[in-house]
């Protein structure tokens, strides 16, 4: 049925460029549009390849890629990395169609394993100390009772240098800009130093955060490879080669999800890429802070082209929405225009509560309590992982496991979803077109369940995948 629906649309798209009026893309895109929403292509069927069908109308894949983003930016067909392209239909959608989440809507009666989360710990009596403090400071209450600098108030941005402060990287406050957190750090920085069309390079599995804002903003992502350390310098070259790359985003310290950590000389390397084909860099460094021996940012090594964007989202209570971008100062006036755009300031409230915990040595105590109960947590579940492959860092809440062939993570996922337990996969994370590995990732970072939840929860994952195995083993 799907081969004689695709030979129909194949004489229906002839018939359509013989006789259509306007550009080539436009023509096949109407065409196709218009047998979508008459229901002579039904929901779930799949478009042919890109290739196969440039090949068969004589025209070029650019043409045929330009019809079906055009059909994709109506809604009328979804594709899916590594898959193809289908007609929309209900339970079809990526699972990035609907946008990144930082909130799961899930029924409570699930365990969650597939976000990575601040870890609920002494803060509640911290804020309580701190709220009656503020409340016994009219002055204080006056200040952030009013508009602040769009930078942030001079106290904060200092203190956000000090947080930021490393043996071999020492921000001035000038510098630093306060956000609401790292996705408004972001998408401030996309729209200030980018334009629509513009394309970024970025990790083929990247945070789910810059997608979704990519693609709100009309920035084109291409995906560069990676290995053990992250990304690939070489792969970052042939990419810059053979695309208009006008910046790059990266996570250089506990890499979102694989939780790499590139080394100094592959940091050197990578700046000097981006310093030969004069690529901005936009630089991740929300997980670092949890390594206690993290390396020099890579802003280090190329600061006068990189814009570091870091949060305290993993330090203290993510509803804080506490952030900073440190820049270049020829960059500052750019990024503070944007944030102006979004919001005009960052929540003076949070930063005064936040800005008091970094002085008084709260936010570090923080800190050091999620390292030490992200660790604890693994130590509970890493035993049940033995015998499966699996990837993580000392630091990182989770592990990044592959499915064994020929099974795909999708099942996984929907048969461990079946038993009230959620993770995430490869496809989350996944930029451009190429063939999705088939991994799911699973975080200890639960926020709502007990020890025992959280081990029967790997118990869970770990039987599931070795069933896998095992299965098509025989």
């Amino acid at each position: 049925m799907a081969v004689k629906t695709n030979i129909d649309m194949v004489s229906l798209l002839r018939e359509s460029l013989a006789k259509g009026k306007g550009v080539k893309y436009k023509r096949l895109s109407d065409a196709i549009g218009d047998g979508i929403l008459s229901g002579q292509f039904e929901p779930g069927l799949k478009l042919p390849p890109h290739r196969t069908l440039s090949d068969k109308l004589k025209v070029t894949i650019g043409t045929i890629s330009r019809a079906y983003g055009e059909l994709e930016r109506l809604g009328l067909v979804v594709a899916r990395v590594g898959d193809g392209t289908f007609v929309r239909k209900r339970g079809l959608d990526r699972k990035l169609d609907e946008g990144f989440r930082n909130f799961s809507e899930d029924t409570p009666t699930f365990f969650d394993m597939s976000r990575n989360m601040y870890i609920p710990s002494s803060e509640t009596d911290f804020l309580t100390q701190s709220l009656q403090v503020l409340a016994g400071n009219p002055s204080a209450i006056r200040d952030i009772s009013q508009y602040t600098p769009d930078v942030g108030l001079p106290r904060y941005r200092a203190v956000g240098a000090e947080w930021l402060k490393q043996p071999d990287f020492t921000p001035t406050p000038e510098q630093v800009i306060c956000v609401n957190g790292g996705q408004h750090g972001l998408v401030c920085s996309l729209m200030a130093l980018l334009q629509a069309g513009d394309t970024v390079a970025t990790e083929q599995l990247t945070y789910p955060g810059l997608i979704t804002a990519a693609r709100m903003l009309g920035i084109k992502l291409v995906g560069v490879e990676t290995d053990e350390e992250g990304l690939l310098p070489s792969s970052l070259e042939a990419v810059c080669r053979n695309h208009r790359v006008s910046a790059l985003f990266c996570t250089p310290t506990i890499q979102t999800p694989t939780a790499a950590v590139m080394s100094v000389t592959r940091r050197e390397e990578v700046a000097k890429v981006c310093r030969d084909h004069n690529l901005l860099i936009l630089e991740d460094d929300a997980y670092a802070v949890l390594m206690d021996d993290r390396p020099p940012p890579l802003c280090c090594f190329a600061p006068e082209r990189t814009t570091l964007i870091t949060s305290l989202s993993k330090t203290v209570p993510s509803g804080f929405r506490v952030g900073y971008l440190h820049a270049p100062q020829t960059l500052i006036s750019r990024l503070s225009a944007s944030l102006r755009s979004t919001c005009w300031m960052a929540t003076p409230m949070s930063f005064e509560l936040v800005t008091d915990w970094i002085e008084n040595g709260t936010a570090d105590q923080l800190r050091r309590q999620q390292v030490k109960e992200i660790r604890r947590r693994k130590m509970l579940v890493e035993h049940l992982l033995y015998g499966l492959e699996y990837k993580t860092h000392a630091s990182s809440s989770h592990f990044w496991i592959p499915v064994p062939e020929p099974r795909r993570a999708s099942e996984i996922e929907s048969e461990l979803k079946q038993q009230n337990y959620l993770v995430a996969t490869a496809e989350n994370f996944a930029v451009g077109h190429a063939i999705v590995p088939q991994f799911v990732r699973a975080s200890v970072s639960n926020t709502s369940g007990s020890d025992q939840l959280l081990i029967e929860a790997f118990t869970t994952l770990t039987k599931s995948l070795s069933h896998t195995r095992e299965r098509f083993s025989l």
